[in-house]
């Protein structure tokens, strides 16, 4: 899989990472307008990042929907997620205000990034990695299963402390990769698999339980906080599964070797919610 190598420092100080996205400075201002990435950048050229092929679970959710107010899931996994990802960029004594970065030693941390095209929220999505490569800057590289094991993205997955979370624009050797780690990581049921409930099944009978006690898929905890949002706030699933039809997210179910939509492979049974396929079973289609 081809993409191109940006290098650049991690910086994090006022900034409100998560589990699966943070700040990143190419060492080349204009790296990201070179490569023809639409991304959105800040006066040093600087972008907030989009780790590819996970989902760490939500620090702070805003749903997309009228009247939402700002959410977030169990927030000991999800700041699990935060903190191990600083500690793997290089990031030690870190404090926080709230979700805001306060102090960090060091204040920056080098490395690269590989990426190829930016999201619709501006920010590339891309593997992470730290320390050097030999590639030149802005050169393309083909990524493989032994170098997609050193990037960020990876570990994270084998440390059971984000969700495979695939797109179409990800090639089938490196979703092997992670499926792999994935299936390793719920077996000794570390991190989020410990509590998972994605497919098990979700009961919510008030909406603070997203919040603060149910472990699950953050793609559809997304979906679900959008949906109470829209009621105000009532818990109530009925119509649930029509408000994910009007959303339109398309998938590919691998198993099943057929196109469909998220509405599809969600059940609803009373006040229970679940996926009827793991995770790493879909491949999202890019908006």
């Amino acid at each position: 899989m081809p993409l191109s190598v940006v290098k650049g420092q991690y910086r994090i100080l006022r900034t409100e990472p998560d589990g699966d996205s943070v700040r990143f400075v190419p060492d080349d201002r204009e790296a990201f307008t070179k490569l023809r990435l639409r991304a959105r950048v800040n006066k040093t050229g600087g972008a907030q990042l989009r780790l590819d092929a996970i989902d760490a679970l939500e620090t702070h959710y805003a749903p997309t929907t009228h009247g939402g107010h700002a959410h977030h899931q169990p927030l000991e996994l999800a700041h699990a997620a935060r903190d191990r990802l600083l500690d793997l960029l290089g990031f030690q004594e870190v404090r926080h205000d709230g979700e805001r970065v306060v102090a960090a030693s060091p204040e920056q941390t080098a490395g690269y990034i590989l990426t190829r095209f930016a999201d619709t929220h501006g920010r590339p999505v891309s593997f992470a990695f730290t320390g050097e490569t030999d590639h030149d800057d802005l050169a393309s590289v083909r990524v493989d299963a032994p170098l997609l094991r050193q990037s960020t993205n990876h570990r994270l997955v084998a440390d059971g402390l984000v969700y495979p979370t695939f797109y179409s624009k990800l090639f089938p050797d490196l979703r092997e990769e992670l499926t792999a780690a994935t299936e390793k990581a719920r077996a000794a049921k570390t991190g989020v698999w410990a509590e998972d409930v994605t497919t098990s099944g979700a009961t919510i009978t008030a909406v603070a339980d997203l919040d603060d006690r149910l472990v699950l898929l953050p793609k559809l905890y997304r979906r679900l906080a959008d949906y109470f949002a829209l009621g105000g706030g009532n818990p109530d699933l009925d119509g649930f599964r029509e408000f994910l039809a009007t959303r339109d997210d398309r998938l590919f179910v691998i198993s099943g070797a057929h196109a469909t939509g998220l509405d599809t492979v969600v059940e609803v049974d009373d006040q229970t919610v679940r996926l009827t396929r793991p995770p790493e079973d879909l491949i999202f289609i890019e908006a």
